[in-house]
């Protein structure tokens, strides 16, 4: 889950009011991170965290932005790095009946 990780960071980096390229590039990263994970829990049968993750990746998609106020968007990143940094410890492959990952 090192993608998670770097998402995670990436958004709480965004809380500083660095430049605006920095922001479209966070687009692109956490947008295909969101995608990345929410295929990984459907894959395992989470549905739950797929539509998290399907979300936050539709909010970060940098084709159609959605835009908001610098305002809106610090609670929004700080969520969002919290639910990236909950993934990397709760978020594990389930075991299937034969007993094997």
């Amino acid at each position: 889950m090192i993608p998670a990780l770097v998402a995670a960071l990436m958004l709480l980096g965004a809380v500083a009011g660095l430049p605006y390229g920095y922001y479209q590039f966070l687009r692109w990263v956490v947008c295909g991170i969101g995608i990345y994970v929410a295929v990984i829990a459907y894959r395992w049968g989470i549905t739950w965290v797929t539509w998290v993750f399907g979300a936050i990746a539709v909010l970060f998609n940098p084709v159609i932005p959605i835009t908001f106020s610098r305002e809106i968007w610090l609670p929004i990143d700080i969520a969002s790095s919290l639910i990236f940094s909950f993934s990397i410890f709760f978020l594990k492959k389930p075991i299937d009946e034969g007993g094997v990952n």
